[in-house]
């Protein structure tokens, strides 16, 4: 059995395109649809079964899970293109196609089906949802008329708050890109320290919600990127996942408990994502689907709900399907086609050849 000290490294095994992160973005997004059915089956005050054990719901794992392989694959994007203009160019190819679509379908079936504000006071809304949601910095979630009768309440697309956050991240690793730090191992250790300390403050200190709501999903992105910039030194074993598993435990309620419990779950994602296991290559013939199951879940689980279906399994049983549809849709029509649209010269993406990112 090979020890940690002869492990491979981080670098070595994310080479090439074989691994499984297309299905554990998969898992995760539907780790968000499962932990919504709760309080969106229930009401907000609904209490998740993850969080009785974490005090974190399982959709805020599986967030953290989003944002960890994505810190670590944005800035390996950045580091190995050639072009920041095409960098900046596949982040917007891959993220606003898909939501144009998705948010402009809801406003068509919401108010074809949904609404039961008068035709002129519906449409009349409906031009400020679309840019609000369009530029993520204030959302507009409700729409007059829908939803609001359903338990949860009248936001139509809940999931849509993290995607603010996703690209202040990139927006990050653009910076550090431009300032060398992807290439300055030591260099980035010292802002990555900053970062860490900024996330472990911030959430304590009468600041703006957003603020806090960047420090909390900042420090997964922060860790996947150091995990990057770091590749060279990381050994990639199950011991090291299983022991930062047992520091976190150890440490739960200190004040390190959320620095330890992301670094393990990073740290175990990446391995887990990089992992030998040749049967489950065969999922990456199917496509990407975890972005559009992340934006269409869920519209589709309110939609449930006001069917009827307002228990959390009912609402999963409903939801699920109608979701994995959409997001199967979706890649094939819009996302897949969208990221063509990246120069065929830029590898800073690599985005259709290995959606990584």
């Amino acid at each position: 059995m090979i020890s940690l000290r002869d492990a491979p490294r981080l670098e070595a095994r994310s080479r090439g395109r074989d691994n499984h992160f297309n299905l554990i973005r998969m898992c995760a997004a539907s780790g968000v649809l499962i932990s919504h059915a709760y309080p969106i089956a229930l009401g907000p005050e609904a209490v998740q079964p993850l969080f009785l054990l974490l005090g974190k719901t399982l959709g805020t794992v599986c967030v953290y899970v989003f944002f960890a392989i994505s810190g670590f694959f944005i800035a390996k994007s950045f580091d190995r293109g050639h072009s920041h203009t095409r960098f900046l160019e596949a982040r917007a190819l891959r993220l606003f196609p898909a939501l144009i679509t998705v948010l402009v379908l809801t406003v068509v079936f919401a108010g074809l089906f949904l609404t039961t504000a008068p035709a002129g006071v519906y449409w009349a809304d409906v031009p400020g949802y679309l840019i609000r949601n369009l530029t993520l910095v204030s959302l507009d979630y409700d729409l007059p008329g829908v939803f609001e009768t359903v338990p949860y309440g009248p936001p139509i697309n809940g999931s849509l708050w993290t995607l603010f956050y996703e690209v202040v991240c990139y927006g990050g690793v653009f910076l550090a890109g431009l300032l060398g730090l992807l290439r300055k191992p030591r260099l980035f250790a010292l802002a990555f320290c900053l970062v860490v300390m900024a996330c472990v403050v911030t959430p304590h200190l009468p600041v703006h919600g957003k603020l806090v709501a960047l420090a909390k999903l900042a420090l997964p992105f922060a860790i996947g990127t150091a995990l990057y910039v770091w590749r060279v030194h990381v050994p990639m074993h199950w011991s090291l996942a299983l022991g930062l598993v047992v520091l976190a435990v150890l440490a739960h309620g200190s004040p390190v408990a959320e620095v330890l419990f992301v670094l393990a779950l990073s740290y175990g994602v990446l391995w887990l994502g990089l992992a030998q296991m040749p049967s489950l290559l065969a999922y990456n013939r199917l496509g990407d689907y975890s972005y559009g199951i992340y934006i269409y879940a869920f519209p589709l689980q309110q939609l449930a709900a006001s069917m009827g279906a307002v228990t959390p399994l009912s609402n999963m049983a409903v939801a699920f399907p109608l979701t994995l549809i959409c997001a199967v849709l979706s890649w094939h029509l819009v996302e897949k086609p969208a990221l063509r649209l990246v120069r065929p010269s830029q590898p800073v993406d690599a985005a259709l050849k290995k959606v990584n990112s």
